[in-house]
């Protein structure tokens, strides 16, 4: 399977921004999805997930802010970032999981596959 995660760039804090993660080669309906982000000189920090079906999770630091929701008949999930800070600056991955704890999924290694990432600049 490859992913693609689209949608990064850059906004002023407070702006919006939707990140895209589609995938190829196989359906991800049955299938955890998950975002992560990574900022220079610091570890891949959990995002959001979505799981299978379609249960929610979020980091606390963009609880109410973000919202992870999944189309899959277009095999798309979307990351909608509103009320941006400067903080929520890095790259942003999405990977997909067999997994169906939404605690596990808060980590990096219960995912098998990862797209490229997409940049996020929020600027002050």
């Amino acid at each position: 399977v490859q992913l693609q995660a689209s949608g990064g760039g850059l906004v002023q804090a407070g702006g919006s921004l939707r990140l895209s993660c589609a995938a190829s080669g196989r359906t991800f309906s049955s299938y955890a999805v998950g975002w992560f982000r990574q900022a220079p000189g610091k570890e891949r920090e959990f995002v959001a997930s979505v799981t299978w079906d379609d249960r929610p999770d979020y980091a606390d630091s963009v609880e109410g802010r973000f919202t992870i929701s999944r189309d899959n008949a277009k095999n798309t999930v979307y990351l909608q970032m509103d009320s941006l800070k400067p903080g929520d600056t890095a790259v942003y991955y999405c990977g997909t999981s067999a997994v169906f704890s939404s605690t596990v999924l808060q980590k990096p290694n219960a995912y098998n596959y990862w797209g490229q990432g997409t940049l996020v600049t929020v600027s002050s």
